[in-house]
């Protein structure tokens, strides 16, 4: 196949270790090597690039060893946990955990989410809004990006890693006593689980916002009562395990949608969205559907985001910046602000607003890590953890329309059980070239199987083959820095939220 790699006399010899870890029920990517040793020492010449803007938060390792090497120990026991691949759809043991745990999930109410693409980007603008209200919230999203404490956030940010170690400690006596009754021993995202609710009950905070990890019905989440139910854009995703059409894949995540709770729904499929409303009329709930009672009334481009005027439940909300670009991230926008205004209680018709201030000051703090995140300049590199084609149509035209890119370099390393074809179909009108490779996860599609599809869709001029991942980077930036005349080049990096934690980690990051 003639595909290119770029000559060069690698410093460091050792390939990713492939380590069979954190394979889970998630939306997207979750398994991980968790020390990432190759990346720490094959990033010395990315990390003294210029230009790399100030760091998110996404937590590092603990500074203090003792405790790193106690959350090394934690994840090493979590990691021996069910993954994905051995996947037994059902609530019972979560619901048996809840149980000898006293129930904590029911401390508090919640906010529940589910969708195909945008569900942590909204959770995390629901529990900036929220916090502008003064109220105490904890997140539970996945998967992680650089560290498993991520999943976890109390007030807007990730559990400390003693907390998590302890939360841990507290409740693996009652996790053994479930692994001990049941047929089956709780899965990694089940003990997860069990830790954020046991977590927020502990804080306690005044409102968890919880994202699902798959589908709703039978996800480990969905042992809360979520007074409001969010449902993001449904598309394919997961097709061997919640169907092959939007209708089928919808069924499942109408299964978070409870009695009498309010259904927050994104612009959907119509046949997504009749199966939500079907759902809604079975269990008397409410549903504010985008374009219907809430939407976007206006956006235009600002400097480092957007400015938007957005139409809630109860009025309009102008002169909105949000630090995030993409026209989904706006319409991720309209749906946390209808999600916060149904929590408040205000409806469709009702007079009231929330205030604009809180609403402005709130949605200017937004942040949302790996997601079109600008991590470099000059070349300017972008990272977004699009993994899928719906995923990938948004990014695409978001990148199109935010950075005015004269040539755009991509850096692709997906997992082998995504429907890649339609992936790189998504970007192939804006990535003069591409850069196949592929992060440490033992369920990343191999580099040259993946430089095959490239070929195909790209043809064999524009493809560019480096698997590790440290020499794409390099190779992207190269190729985006080669010639003075493209001097409005950039490069993204996707494919993979473990490909886009990866890089984040090579480029100082984290």
């Amino acid at each position: 196949m003639p595909v290119r790699r770029l000559d060069r006399v690698s410093e460091h010899p050792d390939p990713f270790d492939e380590s069979d870890v954190f394979d889970e029920i998630v939306d997207a990517e979750t398994d991980r090597d968790p020390d990432l040793a190759v990346i720490e020492a094959g990033s010395r010449t990315l990390r003294t690039q210029a230009g790399t803007p100030q760091a998110d938060h996404v937590p590092a390792r603990p500074a203090d060893p003792e405790v790193d090497k106690a959350l090394r120990e934690v994840e090493a026991d979590l990691a021996t946990r069910w993954g994905e691949t051995k996947l037994e759809p059902s609530v019972a043991r979560i619901e048996a955990l809840m149980d000898v745990l006293g129930e904590p999930q029911r401390a508090y109410p919640s906010i529940h989410i589910t969708g195909t693409n945008g569900k942590t980007s909204t959770a995390r603008m629901i529990e900036a809004l929220l916090a502008g209200f003064e109220l105490r919230t904890g997140r539970y999203t996945s998967p992680h990006v650089q560290s498993v404490t991520e999943r976890i956030s109390l007030d807007g940010a990730p559990i400390e890693a003693e907390r998590f170690i302890e939360t841990y400690n507290d409740i693996k006596p009652y996790v053994e006593m479930v692994d001990a009754s049941q047929d089956f021993r709780l899965s990694f995202f089940e003990v997860l689980t069990g830790m954020a609710y046991a977590a927020f009950a502990d804080a306690p905070v005044d409102v968890a916002v919880v994202e699902v990890g798959m589908g709703g019905s039978w996800d480990a989440t969905n042992v809360i009562d979520g007074s409001v139910a969010v449902v993001t854009p449904i598309d394919l995703d997961h097709t061997d395990r919640l169907g092959s059409t939007p209708a089928e894949i919808a069924v499942e995540k109408a299964g978070i949608i409870k009695q009498g709770a309010t259904v927050v729904l994104a612009q959907q499929p119509v046949d997504a969205a009749q199966v939500m409303l079907k759902k809604a009329v079975e269990v008397d709930a409410t549903v504010a559907r985008e374009g219907m009672e809430f939407g976007v009334v206006s956006r235009e481009v600002a400097v480092g985001g957007q400015l938007l005027t957005l139409r809630g439940l109860g009025g309009e909300y102008e002169q909105i910046f949000l630090p995030l670009y993409g026209a989904h991230q706006a319409h991720n926008a309209a749906v946390a602000l209808a999600a916060v205004e149904a929590f408040f209680g205000v409806g469709a018709g009702d007079a009231r607003t929330l205030d604009v201030d809180t609403i402005r000051t709130a949605f200017a703090a937004v942040s949302s890590p790996g997601r079109m995140e600008v991590v470099r300049r000059s070349p300017t590199v972008v990272l977004d953890a699009a993994h899928n084609p719906a995923g990938a149509r948004a990014t695409a035209a978001g990148v199109t329309e935010s950075f005015g890119f004269s040539r755009l370099i991509g850096v692709v390393g997906a997992s082998g059980d995504k429907d890649v074809r339609g992936f790189l179909e998504a970007f192939e009108p804006i990535f003069a070239e591409i850069v196949v490779t592929q992060n440490s996860s033992h369920r990343a599609m191999d580099a040259d199987e993946l430089a095959a599809v490239a070929v195909e869709v790209f043809g064999d001029e524009r493809v560019v083959v480096e698997p590790r991942l440290d020499d794409a980077l390099e190779a992207a930036i190269t190729l985006a820095e080669e010639e003075s005349e493209f001097a409005g080049a950039g490069v993204l990096v996707t494919g993979s939220v473990i490909t886009v934690g990866e890089a984040r980690l090579l480029l100082g990051r984290g």
